[in-house]
């Protein structure tokens, strides 16, 4: 999970009773889903810092924040209802409490994200205090492992493990879907891996397959979806194309794939990459080379604010009917130039300009660094995203946004089990950008969600205003 430094402005309104969503299998029987209704609504900041017929197929809707996504779920005996962020990047579970330091300030930065009390619910069991879960911003939480029932879309796991963050420096509770290999009590106690949501799913009976599929829907739309076990195939345009998760050490333990090639318009900005990249839903930008984003700052007119290590362009560059291609061997992925361009003001209620008063926003691309390069959410808006952890793949499609129609299929089991894909034929390996796994938990390569700098909303920054008409 990388997050950029933004307070998100908005809540969720969870429908009091859930929805059960038609679908079939594959085979023509019927199955269900379980599902909810979400609504957005604009609130004021806290504060100035951020059996015989077995369900196949668990799904949850997404509130699309602008830059953060999340999903509204309950834990305990009474359900105590939480709205956690999804994170591909991450697999733990974990939620704040009420005594935590952070929790206890005024305004309460944790109540739109919720806060467990473990002795209010009857169903709380005590596992360990060896929850410590650190990002490389220095912040992160520590506490308890614990387990208790877990409610998502209406469908319920019980003795589902997740941490207590009792010390903790980051507001918003983390719903982690990664690989279990990736756990804190993996990395930092050197344990056995649990199952998580999806691992937990199949346990339960629930789905055939430890897979899911992400839709996140477009820019504006206020909500995608999460399909555990299955996909719907009205959420994608064509076919999917499945790639392998690249492994580093012999390990599967992160949603790495292999970036070959992007383009900018009729310009390639890198070919023959063979880059490792992280599909990560936690990361509300996308991270790329330093010298490939300096090309494509300099080419749409960015000014990089380097201070907080993010780039603005002209607003009106929402205008431009540019496209980025990404490229992973075989299949593309087209990403409107609108995508990228974050409006500040929806976000935050004020809004930054250039010198000659042209309103800034915020570029969804940034330089990785020496750091893992990372397609976040910037990206996997125009992807359809099939993560699929029984066979170590990932299946990609071209989305279709604000979808209308659904037709939701079960994943099945075994080798080709995901519907309505094609295995890519000799799909290029990376040969750089894979880091270590496993321990990774440990110290994520998140970024928690903390304040707005001042110097960010600072009203004037310098630099060139335009961009380069190179689009058509």
């Amino acid at each position: 999970m990388r997050t950029i430094p933004i307070w998100v402005l908005s809540s969720i309104l969870l429908s009091s009773t859930g929805e059960a969503v038609a679908l079939r299998k594959r085979d023509g029987s019927p199955a269900r889903v379980i599902g909810f209704d979400l609504e957005s609504k604009i609130i004021q900041a806290p504060n100035d810092k951020n059996g015989m017929r077995r369900r196949n197929t668990v799904t949850a809707s997404l509130d699309n924040l602008q830059t953060l996504y999340f999903v509204n779920a309950t834990l305990g005996n009474p359900p105590q209802p939480f709205r956690l962020h999804l994170d591909t990047g991450s697999s733990d579970l974990w939620v704040n409490t009420a005594s935590s330091q952070l929790c206890q300030e005024v305004p309460n930065p944790c109540a739109l994200s919720g806060m467990y009390a473990a002795n209010q619910s009857s169903s709380y069991n005590y596992l360990g205090s060896y929850f410590n879960i650190s990002y490389v911003d220095g912040s992160g939480a520590t506490g308890d492992y614990v387990t208790d029932d877990f409610n998502i879309g209406g469908t319920v796991l019980t003795d589902f493990q997740f941490g207590i963050g009792y010390e903790s420096s980051a507001a918003q509770g983390i719903l982690g879907v990664g690989y279990p290999m990736n756990e804190v009590q993996v990395g930092r106690a050197g344990m056995d891996p649990y199952d998580n949501i999806a691992a937990k799913m199949k346990a339960q009976g629930l789905i055939q397959s430890n897979a899911f599929s992400l839709y996140l829907n477009s820019l504006s739309a206020s909500t995608g979806s999460i399909l555990f076990g299955g996909v719907d195939t009205e959420h994608f345009v064509g076919e999917l194309q499945t790639l392998p998760i690249q492994m580093h050490a012999d390990i599967h333990s992160e949603f790495l794939v292999t970036l070959t090639d992007v383009t900018l318009g009729s310009t390639t900005m890198g070919s023959d990459l063979a880059i490792a990249v992280l599909l990560d839903s936690g990361s509300s930008l996308s991270y790329l080379p330093d010298a490939m984003v300096k090309e494509i700052y300099s080419m749409v007119g960015a000014v990089y604010q380097e201070e907080q290590a993010v780039a603005f362009v002209p607003c009106a560059l929402r205008q431009s009917p540019a496209n980025m291609t990404f490229t992973f061997s075989k299949p593309k992925i087209t990403v409107p130039i609108s995508e990228l361009v974050l409006d500040l003001f929806k976000i935050t209620g004020r809004q930054p300009t250039f010198s000659n008063g042209a309103p800034a926003c915020l570029f969804g691309l940034a330089p990785a660094g020496a750091g893992t390069h990372v397609l976040g959410d910037t990206f996997m808006r125009s992807a359809y995203i099939v993560y699929d952890m029984e066979n170590n793949e990932i299946s990609l499609a071209q989305t279709r946004f604000n979808a209308t129609r659904s037709n939701i299929l079960e994943i099945g089991t075994g080798r080709s089990s995901v519907p309505s894909a094609i295995t890519v034929a000799e799909p290029v390996a990376a040969t750089h950008g894979l880091r270590g796994g496993g321990a990774a938990a440990a110290q994520s390569a998140a970024y928690a969600l903390t304040p707005l700098a001042g110097p960010f909303l600072a009203g004037v920054i310098s630099g060139i205003v335009g961009f380069v008409s190179f689009f058509m």
